[in-house]
């Protein structure tokens, strides 16, 4: 996972929302913002730029199940994990029916909700709907693809760019060997390390090296 995961917190228990959205954000690649309902959830969404989402299913003015039926018919792709008291499997078959990617019981254990959020993140940065975050770009791998958010401006990128660029991402920031990067993507076997070439990592965004489409 890349650094910089925004979570969305749908639940009309403050308290819940609050200790959540804490504990979430002592591990540094995840933020949160948090919603009560419903429509507040909707807007948000609308507005703002998320990579999953924690969804109650009673909410004060509509069920969660009918907000993630909304979301998928919009279009949003992003992982969507429904929170229930109710532990039936009727319950977690609408949940999943409804669109959602996986279905927590409460009450739960912290470390599993967040076990299952980030296999749920991995498993999203792997499909074709991803899209990722570099300061004021937007990384498109599958599409090879880097966009300026500011200016819309696109830069096409070669297949070994984007892996290395993706690789680069999953390691958090945290600097990469070269022969890690030639062997890990570039399919080389290095025999050591060449002391005249630096290693690598993300930690600004890429200078713009005069290509656009």
């Amino acid at each position: 996972m890349n650094a910089g995961k925004m979570v969305l917190i749908v639940d009309d228990d403050q308290d819940l929302r609050k200790s959540l959205g804490e504990l979430l954000e002592l591990h540094e690649e995840i933020d949160t913002l948090d919603a009560e309902n419903g429509a507040a959830a909707l807007e948000l969404v609308k507005t703002g730029d998320f990579d999953a989402i924690l969804l109650d299913v009673l909410l004060p003015d509509m069920d969660g199940r009918e907000v993630c039926r909304l979301l998928r018919r919009k279009g949003v792709k992003i992982p969507i994990l429904m929170l229930t008291v109710v532990n039936s499997d009727a319950d977690t078959i609408l949940g999943l029916n409804a669109g959602a990617n996986d279905y927590i019981t409460k009450p739960f254990r912290f470390d599993i909700l967040l076990a299952r959020l980030r296999a749920q993140l991995r498993q999203h940065e792997r499909s074709e709907y991803v899209v990722l975050t570099i300061g004021p770009y937007s990384f498109r791998p599958n599409a090879k693809l880097l966009i300026d958010t500011q200016s819309g401006r696109k830069e096409r990128l070669t297949g070994l760019e984007t892996a290395t660029l993706r690789y680069l991402l999953q390691a958090h920031g945290a600097t990469v060997p070269r022969e890690t990067l030639l062997s890990e993507v570039w399919g080389y076997k290095c025999q050591g390390h060449d002391p005249h070439a630096g290693d690598a990592r993300v930690s600004a965004p890429p200078q713009d090296r005069g290509r656009s489409h």
